[in-house]
């Protein structure tokens, strides 16, 4: 391990153009991954996978008012908190941006984002934000991954065009929707996530089923979705077939090849998306094996998952997160609860064994139908579910009558998409007025702009709760407490 590399050099005091080559310290990572770096006062943002404590040779590719970006070029000097990295693919499909990076040290620079991300954003500083949580087990964490099967393959070397495959499985590299790098081995995913993926890649050519081109919008095998869930003594594999048309025929050879080899397949399923989009879900499915959903342990609860439904990507850590929810909601049995963005129902289901009722409102038909049933298996009988998009059309028209169905809550847990609360939600849930609202995100910055927005309305933040969720990426789950003044 090398030692802590040196300051960087004085230079001129001009914003470099673009196109010049820097020797640069890298300080920290912004939210998002990006290493920062300083150049005469000004901020530079660099590109994934510079590890903070290094210097590096980069060249400025984007000027803007007062800061630049850069990719990094080579390495001048190693980091004293680098790591090696486990992956073949790592620096080139995106996923994991600090895998390159000791863990410990990933945690402290997450911890620092979620202050940085308040206070810029939200314009709330002085918080209480407690430490984060880290995970235990960094590696081959995640439920869920999602694969795209195309014909244009993403070469490492751009001068071996003859050697790219005809077809390929695997990952977007980042801002090309239409190149996908070929995947062997996923270390996030369960390692039977990469049993399946090998053989499905391996079927797929065998059986001459051809890769959907976003270009021509013509092929057949558009993505492969595969779901983890079960004891780790029992495992249960959901493998979830995208075609851009119906034809159980043509996909019969690979499923009884692929069942046959994988006995832990224990569902799969075909969704149908005739449309343009690349969106690994369809508008109808057929269930081609098995059961058309998988059961996952958590917390004492069982949960049935369907293809298209919700559930926490990391089974493990959502435990300890979901820990942390119910000790924020501080329940005595006494209070109405609203569950915002339910899922499948896990929350609403979770905290109803210790209040008096809860409201879960979700907008996936089949989420709804699944949390219905989790509740139902559960015997958790003081639970009911709602479906609501919370968007602004359907908010808009219904929203209000929505939430007179049932009596005004004492506390809302809300749980987003990366997007946020739309602003007339957010509205909604001030003339609620509820005692308490925990506010639950996989990404800080739109919650920290809403959490200004409760803040105006009559909120206080009692304390930030970080937790990761996603070892060796930058992503970062929040829990953010609010008391009515």
């Amino acid at each position: 391990m090398s030692a802590s590399p040196s300051a960087p050099p004085e230079t001129t005091t001009a914003l470099p153009k673009k196109g010049a080559e820097l020797d640069l310290y890298v300080e920290s990572l912004a939210y998002g991954g990006q290493g920062v770096a300083r150049h005469d006062g000004f901020v530079i943002f660099l590109s994934k996978g510079a590890v903070p404590g290094s210097r590096v040779k980069a060249m400025i590719t984007k000027r803007r008012k007062g800061f630049a970006e850069a990719r990094v070029l080579s390495e001048l000097e190693a980091s004293p908190h680098a790591d090696a990295p486990r992956c073949a693919h790592f620096g080139v499909c995106g996923g994991c941006a600090t895998q390159n990076y000791l863990y410990e040290q990933q945690l402290q620079q997450k911890q620092t984002q979620v202050a940085d991300v308040f206070r810029r954003i939200g314009r709330l500083d002085g918080l209480d934000i407690r430490p984060i949580i880290g995970c235990g087990e960094t590696y081959n964490y995640r439920n869920k991954m999602e694969f795209t099967f195309s014909p244009h393959a993403w070469l490492v070397d751009p001068h071996q065009k003859e050697a790219a495959p005809e077809q390929v499985l695997g990952l977007h590299v980042p801002g090309r929707f239409d190149k996908v790098l070929d995947i062997d081995e996923c270390h996030l995913q369960h390692p039977l996530g990469n049993r399946v993926l090998a053989l499905v890649k391996q079927l797929a050519a065998r059986y001459e089923l051809e890769p959907w081109d976003v270009h021509t919008h013509k092929g057949f095998l558009r993505h492969l979705v595969v779901r983890v869930a079960g004891a780790a003594s029992e495992p249960q594999l959901m493998v979830n077939l995208v075609t851009s048309r119906e034809d159980v025929k043509r996909l019969k050879p690979l499923v009884d090849e692929l069942v046959g080899q994988v006995p832990e397949v224990s569902s799969l399923i075909n969704n149908i998306n005739t449309r343009k989009a690349t969106v690994a879900y369809g508008e109808w499915e057929v269930k081609l094996h098995g059961s058309p959903f998988i059961t996952a342990q958590l917390r004492g609860l069982r949960f049935d998952i369907s293809a298209n439904s919700f559930f926490q990507t990391n089974t493990a850590q959502a435990g300890v997160l979901y820990e942390q929810i119910e000790k924020a909601a501080n329940l005595d049995g006494s209070e109405m609860l609203f569950d915002l963005y339910c899922g499948t129902g896990t929350i609403a289901i979770d905290l109803a064994r210790q209040a008096r009722e809860v409201a879960g409102f979700e907008m996936v038909d089949s989420a709804v139908d699944d949390a219905a049933r989790n509740a139902l298996a559960n015997e958790v009988f003081n639970v009911r579910f709602f479906h609501a998009d919370l968007g602004d059309r359907y908010f808009a028209n219904h929203g209000k009558r929505l939430f007179k169905q049932v009596d005004k809550p004492d506390v809302i847990v809300s749980d987003p998409p990366r997007a946020g609360m739309h602003p007339k939600l957010v509205k909604e849930v001030v003339d609620l007025a509820a005692k308490k609202i925990v506010y639950v995100s996989c990404n800080p910055a739109t919650q920290a702009r809403d959490v200004a927005l409760l803040v105006e309305g009559g909120y206080q933040v009692k304390y930030l709760q970080p937790v990761d969720m996603f070892p060796h990426t930058p992503h970062i789950e929040n829990l953010c407490v609010l008391d009515r003044k």
